[in-house]
């Protein structure tokens, strides 16, 4: 994007809060016609932006704060107990990282994940092109790291690389490796990439503390919070 062309912003229409009954939901984005880049992105996600498909968005609720941006400083990261067993157990899968294209396996494993994890959501039985407008961008450097076991794919873990850190966009999974806490692994494994290749955040999304969906990310210590536009550490 040229430097001296504005950015606007844009707020969606109202609708039902996916995460807290009976509470509306409002997003501000980046304006959608215009050709966004990597530099932008590198800029937004310092304001707790995150990316749906090649959309840049934030929870702009009125009268409601509970969805905070979410990242994990690596280098003060101290892996548990149970984070090495997560990481043990899984010892006999093999990572790689492909480009963030389309990819017909992925898809299919997407959809099985999909189909078994969001019954009756709207999220249910994706399409290829759902698929594509959710995860693939073609302004961002993306990475889909494959997890297998041989040559059986178990898990996909969409990941952006940002000046200053990987942008955990979304993992999915084979369902009936419930056993192996492939979710959890997957954010493991982004961790230790942040550290590899030098980079200080692991960003995670939104988080709502009174929200059972989002348990899990609470786990991750430390971890900072984008509050009042600045990033503060969490109790």
């Amino acid at each position: 994007m040229n430097d001296q062309t504005k950015l606007h912003f844009y707020a969606s229409s109202p609708e039902p809060c996916g995460y807290l009954p009976g509470r509306k939901s409002i997003s501000a984005f980046a304006n959608p016609y215009m050709d966004m880049d990597l530099d932008t992105y590198n800029e937004l996600i310092q304001f707790g932006f995150r990316r749906s498909g090649g959309y840049l968005y934030r929870p702009h609720c009125p009268n409601c704060n509970e969805c905070i941006s979410l990242r994990i400083p690596v280098n003060r990261y101290q892996f548990s107990r149970n984070d090495k067993r997560t990481l043990k157990k899984n010892n006999d899968l093999q990572m790689t990282l492909v480009p963030g294209k389309y990819i017909e396996e992925h898809f299919e494993l997407y959809q099985h994940y999909i189909n078994s994890r969001h019954t009756g959501g709207s999220m249910e039985n994706p399409t290829r092109s759902d698929y594509h407008r959710f995860l693939i961008c073609d302004w961002t450097d993306t990475h889909f790291i494959e997890y297998r076991l041989n040559k059986q794919l178990l898990a996909v873990a969409v990941t952006d690389s940002t000046s200053t850190g990987y942008s955990a966009v979304y993992t999915f999974f084979a369902p009936d490796q419930h056993q192996r806490s492939l979710g959890h692994y997957s954010i493991l494994k982004q961790i230790e990439l942040c550290q590899t290749h030098g980079l200080p955040y692991l960003y995670l999304g939104y988080w709502i503390r009174d929200c059972d969906k989002m348990n899990y990310k609470a786990r991750y210590k430390p971890a900072e919070g984008f509050i009042d536009d600045t990033w503060v550490e969490l109790d």
